[in-house]
């Protein structure tokens, strides 16, 4: 099983340009990879940019071979198309059925939002832990 989320980054305009992100989607990992790894404008625009992925990092390839380097793991790497979504604001963007939901901002860096409606903290901003995972 899977906690799938969505990795956003907010844009000047106010909408959203994400992509879907299928393992380890709670704050306490992927937060932790995002803030570690992924901790500029630039870094979270590039990681977006590769489209869906299966982990934003890892050292696995698709066929179980280990990679010189941990990276994110995209789909397209396997031939599949999924390109980065445009939402019109976070709100939109929000509402995806994932279970996590975090947007890189000017102003705040990373936030992340839990999008399960059956948990008491539904759409309510999370705490990212800080500090490495090694990995």
């Amino acid at each position: 099983m899977s906690t799938r989320s969505r990795i956003g980054l907010e844009l000047p305009d106010g909408s959203v340009l994400s992509v879907y992100h299928h393992w380890d989607g709670y704050p306490e990992w992927l937060g932790r990879i995002l803030k570690t790894h992924y901790n500029s404008k630039e870094l979270a625009a590039e990681l977006i940019d590769g489209g869906d992925m299966s982990s934003a990092w890892t050292n696995c390839g698709w066929n179980n071979e280990t990679r010189p380097e941990s990276g994110p793991m995209y789909y397209s790497e396997r031939g599949e198309d999924c390109p980065p979504r445009l939402d019109k604001n976070l709100s939109e963007y929000l509402q995806n059925n994932e279970e996590y939901g975090y947007v890189f901002t000017e102003t705040e860096g990373w936030l992340c939002y839990d999008t399960c409606d059956w948990h008491e903290t539904y759409l309510e901003s999370q705490e990212i832990p800080s500090g490495a995972l090694a990995v």
